[in-house]
């Protein structure tokens, strides 16, 4: 009768081990499939769709498969397209300097300055209100504000501070600007607040016990430590900013531009080529600004 030794009891430990280990790694797969699935379908196929395109040519009436590079040398070769750029570029600077400055300080307020949790949590629902409502909507109810004989210019022109209404408030870049910061500031909001009630209270109490000025405790442990956040509403603000045609071409009342409205232009005139360039164009513009912000700042702490 054959005798069973402890070598023949570890080899059969070990490939149960082996096998249960396999059965995992067959786990995790099939884990993952349904969410390769709906990115697959839903992002990756659309962005190899649209790069497709932007090889093709086209007149008048259709579309006509092809390799062509003719839409990108007339995309990079523009002066107008340049300018274009250049411009969606500093309404997303402006947007994001302001958003950041105000999104920032309403969060610190909310985290630092209301002490208990309800208040917190009902202040910032009260932030979130405006968001009930289109984006369409809030963004047209600035032009009976800012108009010739809006609230403002009526307000001035009463009380004697102006002799005639302004006329840059409306269909100008501040009206952009305004709008664009109006509509997006929640979006950076959101992840500072959710960055700053992350922080050990007891680190800014170290700090004010070890001598720190309110300065200085802002400066080097409060914001050091928002920054996860700070990029998280950046990517989220630019990105927004960068794809918006609808508030460029209503509260500039049509003296302005950006890529993602010439864009829209071009696909209202059946140059679909011409705006898939433009659009894996302005991807990879987008994805490189995304890039870089993520060289700087580490968002995994948030995540």
């Amino acid at each position: 009768m054959a005798t069973i030794t402890s070598t023949d009891t570890e080899n059969a430990g070990r490939v149960r081990r082996q096998g249960f280990r396999l059965s995992l790694a067959v786990v995790s797969y099939l884990q993952a499939i349904p969410l390769t699935l709906i990115l697959g379908f839903f992002l990756l196929l659309p962005i190899l769709m649209i790069a497709v395109v932007s090889f093709w040519d086209y007149d008048f009436a259709q579309m006509y498969p092809d390799f062509l590079t003719m839409n990108y040398a007339e995309t990079l070769g523009s002066w107008v397209t340049w300018k274009t750029y250049l411009n969606t570029l500093k309404y997303a600077v402006l947007v994001w300097a302001i958003t950041l400055f105000i999104g920032f300080w309403v969060a610190y307020f909310l985290a630092f300055h209301i002490r208990t949790t309800s208040m917190q949590m009902v202040l910032f629902l009260i932030c979130t209100v405006p968001f009930l409502t289109s984006n369409i909507i809030r963004m047209i109810s600035w032009i009976p504000v800012l108009g010739r004989n809006g609230l403002i210019n009526s307000a001035l022109v009463g009380s004697g501070v102006i002799s005639e209404p302004v006329e840059w408030l409306l269909y100008s870049d501040f009206a952009v600007v305004l709008a664009m910061v109006h509509l997006y500031t929640l979006f950076m909001v959101t992840p500072i607040f959710n960055t700053l009630m992350r922080i050990d209270k007891s680190l800014v109490e170290a700090a004010r016990d070890a001598g720190a000025s309110s300065w200085q405790i802002l400066s080097n442990v409060i914001i050091p430590l928002a920054k996860p956040g700070m990029a998280i509403g950046t990517i989220f603000v630019v990105t927004l900013v960068m794809a918006d045609f609808s508030t460029v071409q209503v509260m500039s009342g049509g003296q302005s531009a950006s890529v993602a409205l010439m864009m829209k232009n071009q696909m209202s005139l059946l140059q679909y080529p011409a705006a898939a360039a433009n659009a894996v164009v302005l991807l990879v513009l987008v994805l490189m600004m995304v890039a870089g912000i993520l060289r700087i700042v580490d968002i995994r702490k948030e995540l």
